[in-house]
């Protein structure tokens, strides 16, 4: 959108994909706003879009992770963890094994890799596998583990979830 578009005008934007039946990622930045139109845009007349009131541009996306592109976010996403910014400019070092497969393992891990000068420790406590026979992880116990590991080093831990539900664990 052009740097000083109304809502109005982007109003007009996200309403013209949702009749396609499209997702809006509105990105509202402090030059100018992009709309990320995500769905099959191939009915959506690109020309008649980039003539409506507000339009700068209409720049199509034809990689994958069109989200996570440069294109639509230009800017670095920075994450914070305690006190490191993940994505700023300082490279954060994080270790430690691909499983949390017992108390031990992950103590001595983080031991060893606080010692080594890493950052953060990561470890999994869900393993997803294709068979349910292979090892799926030690779930909540692990990240018990994992969090006796961060009292033990002060180090942050990072691990992976499932779905949204396993967050407050």
């Amino acid at each position: 959108m052009k740097p000083h578009a109304t809502m109005a005008e982007k109003a007009a934007i996200i309403a013209r994909a949702e009749e396609h039946n499209c997702k809006i990622h509105l990105s509202d930045g402090s030059e100018r706003t992009i709309i990320g139109v995500i769905g099959n845009v191939r009915p959506i007349d690109r020309d008649q879009v980039e003539r409506m009131p507000g339009v700068e541009r209409v720049v199509p996306i034809l990689k994958p992770f069109k989200v996570a592109s440069r294109e639509f976010k230009p800017n670095n996403t920075i994450i914070p963890v305690g006190d490191y910014d993940i994505g700023g400019g300082e490279l954060v070092i994080m270790a430690g094994p691909c499983a949390v497969e017992s108390r031990s393992q992950i103590l001595e891990t983080a031991q060893a890799v606080k010692e080594a000068g890493a950052h953060m420790l990561r470890g999994g406590a869900f393993k997803p596998r294709s068979s349910p026979y292979s090892f799926q992880g030690l779930g909540e116990q692990g990240l018990k583990y994992l969090a006796e590991a961060r009292e033990l080093t002060g180090m942050p831990i990072i691990t992976e979830v499932m779905e949204p539900a396993l967050v407050p664990m």
